[in-house]
């Protein structure tokens, strides 16, 4: 179960971004109300999985989805850039987190 709440960490990490983005520097309340709740949410998860796996490597696996995924929301949803280089960074957080995983 711990490996369950980790991931359901990094996706509300992923949505606590986004929403961070949509509410322009806190100046907009819905946006800003909703970055709060889904990162409290995230670090609760963060919390539940640290019951059960190392710090490090739950923390590395937390920060490389919530850092891999923000880039692709941003690609997707706010039109940014990506470029190959940026690509190419993206498939190596991800190695590293299966990389986590594999010797946990």
């Amino acid at each position: 179960m711990a490996w369950v709440f980790l991931m359901m960490a990094g996706v509300g990490e992923m949505t606590a971004m986004f929403f961070l983005k949509l509410s322009d520097g806190f100046q907009k309340r819905k946006p800003a109300f909703m970055a709060i709740l889904a990162g409290a949410a995230s670090f609760y998860f963060l919390s539940l999985s640290l019951k059960d796996l190392p710090i490090g490597t739950a923390y590395g696996i937390w920060t490389g989805i919530g850092s891999a995924g923000t880039v692709l929301l941003g690609i997707f949803f706010f039109k940014e850039k990506a470029n190959r280089k940026r690509l190419l960074f993206i498939t190596c957080i991800v190695a590293g987190v299966i990389g986590l995983k594999m010797v946990s």
